[in-house]
């Protein structure tokens, strides 16, 4: 189990999109999208066997929702991270790296 250190998190914030993770001081917002249901093409052959227009437009559908939720959170000066669940699977610490540069940076912003 990797120990992030990484402290004044929250989740069930009421924001555009309900982030899986959020730093409210920071203003940085985490979400976790699935690669099925979110449509990442990561070779995983996630392509449906059934109702396959039907699930094409889902995943299109909230393709089309996660662009407009990370433009609102933007618009409100959120830094918004979305990690892909292959990417957490495969190389957990990359994406902890990740998460802290840009808490680095928004602390840095913060302070000055």
């Amino acid at each position: 189990m990797l120990d992030a250190r990484m402290k004044g998190w929250r989740r069930h914030l009421s924001l555009p999109g309900k982030p899986d993770f959020s730093w409210p001081k920071l203003k940085i917002a985490l979400f976790v999208d699935g690669c099925f249901w979110h449509g990442h093409d990561c070779g995983r052959n996630l392509t449906p066997q059934t109702n396959i227009e039907e699930w094409r437009g889902k995943i299109k559908g909230n393709r089309r929702r996660d662009r407009q939720v990370d433009r609102e959170l933007r618009r409100r000066n959120w830094s918004v991270v979305r990690i892909w669940e292959c990417e957490l699977r495969k190389n957990p610490r990359h994406c902890l790296r990740r998460i802290k540069r840009i808490m680095t940076i928004k602390r840095n912003l913060k302070g000055t």
